[in-house]
């Protein structure tokens, strides 16, 4: 948007460090990259804000069926639904969520990454896509980086870690759902 409207990259480079709060800002070719330190520590943030990503956007309606994941409303609501069945399973096996560290498999980074742009998102008013986009994220982490242990296998931090991230996704995604005029359900 900057560079469509003639605005120098390193001014917005400048505003983001200085007014959004973000230290490290890196400018290439007149595109801007944001270095996050720690990005895992956006998982506990997000989980333990139940307003995480609030705001005013335009009200979506998906249907209800077919319960496919050719259909977007099915894809947010079983999303919010698998991350809300995660920590009731977590609760049961005694698997409490913890600091999300170690988080280092691509699905976890992407939706880390996710959770970030949301409030972005959000301001923008379009958030139909975004959570579709989200619900994607969230169903490829819990396929491919299961959170809860399996079999006889102890529970570790990184089981804990990925039960914050799926708590965090739980959030992001409920209070989406709310925004845009549905209802989140624990149960499908």
């Amino acid at each position: 948007m900057a560079l469509r409207v003639g605005v120098d990259a390193e001014v917005v480079a400048n505003f983001v460090r200085d007014v959004a709060g973000v230290g490290a800002v890196e400018v290439d070719g007149g595109f801007l990259r944001v270095v996050v330190e720690r990005p895992e520590e956006l998982a506990s943030d997000v989980a333990r804000d139940p307003a995480y990503g609030w705001g005013r956007v335009k009200a979506v309606e998906w249907a209800d069926r077919p319960r496919t994941f050719e259909n977007p409303g099915f894809r947010v609501r079983y999303a919010y639904a698998r991350a809300a069945a995660v920590g009731r399973r977590a609760r049961d096996l005694g698997v409490e969520a913890g600091p999300p560290e170690g988080l280092d498999r691509r699905e976890e980074l992407a939706l880390l990454a996710l959770l970030g742009e949301m409030p972005g998102w959000v301001r923008q008013g379009e958030l139909g896509g975004f959570l579709v986009r989200l619900a994607d994220g969230f169903h490829d982490v819990y396929e491919r980086c299961p959170a809860l242990p399996k079999g006889g296998e102890e529970p570790g931090a990184l089981h804990a870690a990925r039960v914050t991230l799926a708590e965090a996704a739980r959030v992001a995604l409920g209070n989406g759902l709310k925004m845009i005029g549905d209802t989140p359900r624990e149960r499908i």
